[in-house]
């Protein structure tokens, strides 16, 4: 039983993460170009081998809010045979916000790190 609450509670601060994380992703997926939704799944998908993997319906909320906030702009194409493809892609507006969240980022992330490996602090699993 412990051992299920464990992998649960690692789900859940990974799923927490990610969420948190999802607009910079997101972002940063967009700095070298326009793209389509599946193509911003396949790209995050192939970058992290898989472990930041997400699925349309969890990308699709995050690209109307970034839309919304006025950071992606869109556009639809037809191509010849297939369906219309909306297309996203950052603004100077959400180039700026990119810059904002890496640095946030950055610095929580090395905020984290030296907490993690400060001397001094012993946990049970560290024999």
């Amino acid at each position: 039983m412990a051992g299920e609450t464990d992998a649960e509670d690692r789900k859940s601060i990974e799923r927490e993460l990610k969420r948190g994380a999802l607009e910079l992703i997101v972002l940063h997926l967009l700095a070298p170009g326009e793209a389509y939704g599946y193509e911003i799944v396949a790209k995050l998908t192939a970058e992290t081998n898989g472990t930041l993997a997400i699925t349309d319906g969890t990308l699709y909320p995050v690209l109307y809010r970034l839309e919304r906030a006025g950071f992606v702009s869109v556009r639809w194409e037809t191509p010849q045979r297939g369906v219309p493809r909306k297309y996203y892609q950052l603004t100077d507006t959400g180039r700026a916000e990119l810059v904002r969240l890496k640095r946030e980022w950055t610095s929580f992330s090395g905020s984290m790190s030296k907490l993690l490996s400060a001397k001094g602090v012993r946990h049970d699993d560290d024999r």
